[in-house]
């Protein structure tokens, strides 16, 4: 079962892995992320050791800045070392490092990053079993926990390039969620 994720990245492509770390908290899974900024008390060695050991599974967000980073390296070993599954997102045009060289990455380019997150929440939702979807109404702002989509669902709308559907509880408003990472979307 999959409940926590360490999301490796570098400090390049922080906006990329806050973006998959929201996409995973609406799906229910806890991500670390961007550990520099927390528990400054604690060393960053530390912190990222307390983040890969804490989860079990690792996604490597590799950017062609990524790919060359000395602390993504780093957390890859570690995770391999601890027999974590890992997840390697490969941008277009970027050499994953050797230790995971062998392994299917989820592969994406900056215009269609959206749809490697689909892909990595299908995957994972394969593996395991996530059943809410936590929703901010874009109307009330109000936040709710609802049953996830079933997967069929979800690509059917992805086939059709439709959205999901689903109401808000608190002011019953119709909301549309983007099927690849369960964002509502303007109307």
């Amino acid at each position: 079962m999959i409940s926590r994720v360490y999301i490796s990245h570098s400090r390049e492509d922080e906006d990329l892995a806050l973006q998959l770390s929201r996409a995973l908290w609406r799906v229910g899974l806890e991500s670390y992320v961007s550990l520099c900024r927390l528990a400054p008390a604690v060393s960053l060695g530390e912190r990222v050791s307390f983040g890969v050991r804490n989860s079990e599974c690792l996604v490597a967000l590799l950017t062609r800045e990524g790919c060359r980073s000395p602390t993504v390296c780093q957390e890859i070993g570690l995770a391999r070392g601890l027999d974590l599954l890992l997840i390697p997102l490969l941008e277009d045009g970027a050499e994953a490092p050797f230790l995971i060289e062998h392994l299917r990455p989820l592969s994406f380019s900056r215009e269609r990053y959206i749809d490697a997150i689909g892909l990595l929440i299908k995957t994972i939702r394969d593996l395991s079993r996530l059943e809410w979807l936590k929703v901010t109404c874009p109307n009330c702002a109000e936040e709710m926990t609802q049953y996830l989509s079933p997967q069929e669902e979800v690509d059917a709308a992805l086939e059709k390039g439709s959205s999901l559907e689903t109401v808000c509880s608190y002011c019953q408003n119709k909301i549309r969620l983007d099927p690849r990472n369960f964002e509502p979307v303007p109307r």
